[in-house]
């Protein structure tokens, strides 16, 4: 019996010391979010005390156990600009808290004046805390643009930091033809396949037309429309160049210049290697290529083609499925060029024979 007693005290005794221990609890110790994802704290005694919610990207905070939301200044991000174009970039940003109300609406502000809100253009991309992908679009060349993330929830409208970009101008051939430029990693690329039918010092480039014979055994520089159909292919895929017409190094504008094999592994390196790059370079969709046109993405506005090629004996093949595009490298014995299928996401360097018809992307000197 006395030691049931014992037991009985010593039970009471551990209550009491848990009844101290529950109700000697700071204020603020203890918060709970509901399935709103409204806030409450616990008071320190016996309940819970919701908490208005602040802006978007704040941190909860407690100071001698009164609640305030405060600036965070990692709480959004905006994520730097790429694949600039002539009228389009990449960005998007990054929430890290949603300030105690649910975010129903995030994505990128721009204007040409600083410190843009959701009042100027705007994309929406989603809802919610984490990261985003924004496209901007419907931009003007050669003007300096400023950007910020924004989330917003239901106390408001928060703003990350700013980042500034400019789009580039286009660029214009000797004949007049304007294109559309991009910019991936270091590099400045022409978005569009090259269509001049002369060197930028104005001397015309041989067009053999539909004799075949002469297209084979021209060694001075000949370009061709697909199927010898300029109203057709031109200002869709542009011209397709032989070798010769490369090697005079001055197909491509002032400024410009027909890439490397170098120049197009640093593009490819950049974008993950050779087995992926082609996806990320492809324009998406099937309005040119053949189905499937596996793992397009055109992620980079690169946007390539399948501008098919000519083949040595002046015949046409393959548009739809393959595009290929000339370098500037001979290799060991034939020039090399970078080459696209429909079946899938790579793009590799090949060897050709100097009289196939090619694509040709010039990049910025």
């Amino acid at each position: 019996m006395k030691n049931l007693l014992q037991k009985i005290f010593a039970i009471a005794i551990m209550l009491i010391a848990i009844q101290i221990t529950l109700t000697a609890q700071p204020v603020g110790s203890q918060i709970k979010t509901d399935t709103s994802g409204h806030i409450s704290y616990w008071n320190g005694v016996d309940t819970w005390i919701p908490i208005a919610p602040g802006l978007p990207g704040q941190n909860l905070q407690f100071t001698a156990g009164v609640p305030a939301w405060i600036n965070n200044p990692n709480g959004i991000t905006t994520t730097s600009v790429s694949n600039i174009t002539t009228t389009t970039a990449l960005c998007g940003g990054n929430i890290l808290s949603d300030g105690g109300a649910k975010i129903t609406a995030r994505g990128v502000c721009w204007s040409t004046s600083p410190n843009p809100t959701i009042v100027d253009n705007k994309t929406i991309d989603g809802s919610g805390v984490g990261n985003f992908t924004s496209n901007l679009t419907d931009l003007n060349d050669g003007l300096t643009y400023y950007i910020r993330a924004y989330a917003t929830n239901s106390f408001g409208t928060a703003y990350g930091n700013e980042i500034s970009f400019s789009t580039p101008f286009p660029v214009y051939d000797i004949d007049g033809n304007g294109y559309d430029t991009v910019h991936i990693g270091t590099q400045v690329w022409m978005a569009e396949n090259l269509k001049t039918n002369h060197y930028k010092n104005g001397t015309a480039i041989a067009y053999p037309g539909s004799d075949n014979t002469a297209w084979q055994n021209n060694t001075t520089g000949a370009y061709a429309w697909y199927n010898n159909d300029e109203a057709t292919y031109k200002n869709t895929y542009g011209a397709l160049y032989n070798w010769h017409a490369v090697n005079t190094g001055s197909l491509c504008p002032t400024g410009w210049h027909v890439p490397s094999d170098a120049e197009w592994t640093t593009l490819t390196t950049y974008l993950g290697g050779e087995s992926i790059a082609g996806g990320k370079l492809k324009e998406v969709g099937l309005a040119h290529w053949i189905s499937p046109n596996t793992a397009a993405t055109n992620e980079t506005r690169f946007t390539a083609l399948p501008g098919g090629f000519r083949y040595y004996d002046g015949t046409y093949q393959t548009i739809g499925s393959h595009g290929f595009w000339r370098s500037s490298t001979f290799g060991t014995s034939t020039p090399l060029s970078r080459v696209m299928y429909y079946t899938n996401g790579e793009t590799y360097s090949d060897s050709s024979d100097m009289s196939f018809g090619f694509s040709v992307r010039c990049i910025k000197d």
